[in-house]
């Protein structure tokens, strides 16, 4: 029988889409008896959400700035629902500026930019969080720090979207030119050979061997307006992502042989990507309007994973946390996945 006080039956909550998100993220709630007061209570983390919409069925809420463990609960006023785990990202760094996904060294540090505008030259280009969440300046002299990446034996890359060059940083502030004349050097991704790959905005997609000494053009696909972001994936496919113009965007992958082809459409301005151990695809993109992070099955079957604004990049660390780049921050989210492992 249904639990009642003064009439009000318990709320019950059958469905929150999606389960997880960051500060600024809106949660979508459908179950039943939300309404007995003038509008339903919402709280994440014992700490109280905005409501935009509030039904007796259908609730959205925002996931408020000082959100807690993340449990959810949605009050009618008389009673409480039971509480819901939800994943909430707690803040890791902030004053920062990435502009693509942050980077997980083979110790579980994390790794960042503050990229500023072209041409802009700021104090600290790439921040080291170690896995106790200390934030060290780890690199200081390169003009617009743009994607990191990690080769096999464990060394850092950089892109600056501002001289074209990608450098090697073997530890903190030792930095050298890996290769050079990339263009408007954007997304960069290592392959299990150890071949590096790296996007030009303007429309290549570069190969460059081991070592730094071979050049090759791999592919030309659209140029985007901001950057492309690269990953690679099963059966040794990369997957590029670049806003462009279009609304209606999408993941294309390239073959070994340089052969392109859509993988997904139907994202509004994807970046960021990254996969999961079982070959999941995660962008940072809108779908039907819903921004966050977009989980894509391998049957290319699309769902927004994760809400929050702004985001540009994800990266996983060991023992199943998401780590979640804003245009301004960077977030540690609970998620319980493994990453796919470095190559």
């Amino acid at each position: 029988m249904p639990l009642k006080s003064n009439g009000a039956e318990r709320p019950t909550i059958e469905q929150v889409s999606p389960r997880a998100a960051i500060p600024g993220g809106d949660i979508q709630i459908r179950g039943q008896h939300f309404l007995a007061a003038p509008r339903p209570l919402v709280s994440v983390g014992s700490v109280s959400a905005p409501l935009v919409v509030g039904s007796d069925r259908y609730v959205v809420a925002r996931v408020p700035e000082s959100a807690g463990d993340g449990l959810l609960v949605v009050s009618n006023g008389e009673k409480e629902s039971a509480p819901t785990p939800f994943a909430v990202g707690q803040l890791v760094a902030d004053n920062l500026h990435p502009v693509a996904s942050p980077a997980v060294g083979p110790d579980g540090s994390v790794y960042t930019t503050f990229s500023g505008s072209r041409g802009q030259k700021t104090p600290v280009a790439v921040y080291r969080i170690d896995p106790a969440g200390s934030v060290t300046p780890y690199l200081n002299d390169l003009m617009n720090a743009t994607a990191l990446a990690f080769d096999r034996e464990g060394v850092l890359h950089i892109s600056s979207r501002f001289d074209g060059v990608v450098y090697r940083s073997p530890s903190s502030g030792v930095m050298s030119v890996y290769c050079e004349s990339m263009g408007v050097a954007t997304g960069i991704a290592f392959d299990d050979k150890g071949d590096l790959f790296v996007g030009d905005r303007s429309g290549t997609i570069f190969k460059i061997s081991e070592g730094g000494q071979g050049i090759y053009v791999f592919a030309t696909i659209e140029p985007s307006i901001a950057a492309y972001h690269l990953a690679f994936g099963p059966g040794g496919y990369l997957y590029v992502t670049g806003p462009t113009t279009s609304s209606f965007d999408g993941v294309q992958r390239i073959s070994s042989a340089g052969e392109v082809e859509v993988f997904f459409r139907g994202l509004g301005r994807p970046q960021g990507l990254a996969f999961d151990k079982e070959g999941n695809l995660y962008v940072a993109a809108s779908l039907a309007g819903r921004k966050g992070i977009v989980r894509i099955t391998s049957e290319r079957e699309a769902s927004l994973f994760l809400s929050g604004p702004n985001i540009v990049g994800l990266a996983f660390a060991p023992g199943g946390d998401l780590m979640v780049s804003t245009t301004g921050a960077l977030y540690r989210v609970p998620a319980g996945i493994k990453g796919r492992p470095l190559p």
